[in-house]
């Protein structure tokens, strides 16, 4: 997708939780940096739950089939980015995560993280990442409690 000063990027995301009924653990996706979550820009004409699935099995390799969104739950995110292709300037990014299950813990197929790991879902966590995962897992606990 070819960006355009001023453009709002949208992107979209996953917090997988194994366990049925009750949660049992979350997936978290290592970068060389930090901890992240399976998540992507979405191509031209996708919707944002069409993205965070597409994104979910291209980076985990689970398969869309395996996963069950949560209909009653989104959590959005808004905030400025820059990219190196177009040096300074300024796009607001926004980003909406899901909840989506899984049973037990599928193997993995990494395609765009060194590592990932799942933790045990008895949030708070200690801090992850405290502008996107952190409140992420809060709002994702009160909704399921």
């Amino acid at each position: 997708m070819k960006k355009v000063p001023g453009q709002t990027v949208k992107a979209a995301g996953i917090l997988l939780i194994s366990g049925e009924g009750t949660p049992a653990h979350f997936l978290l996706m290592r970068h060389r940096d930090r901890w992240d979550l399976p998540k992507g820009h979405c191509e031209d004409g996708e919707t944002f739950v069409e993205t965070a699935l597409r994104e979910t099995e291209e980076e985990t390799g689970i398969p869309q089939s395996a996963i069950s969104l949560d209909p009653d739950f989104q959590f959005d995110l808004k905030y400025q980015v820059t990219y190196k292709n177009y040096g300074d300037l300024p796009f607001e990014k926004h980003v909406r995560y899901f909840i989506g299950f899984v049973r037990d813990q599928p193997a993995l197929t990494l395609t765009e993280h060194e590592s990932a790991q799942w933790w045990a879902w008895d949030p708070p966590n200690a801090p992850i990442q405290s502008e996107t995962i952190d409140p992420l897992i809060l709002a994702a606990q009160q909704h399921l409690s």
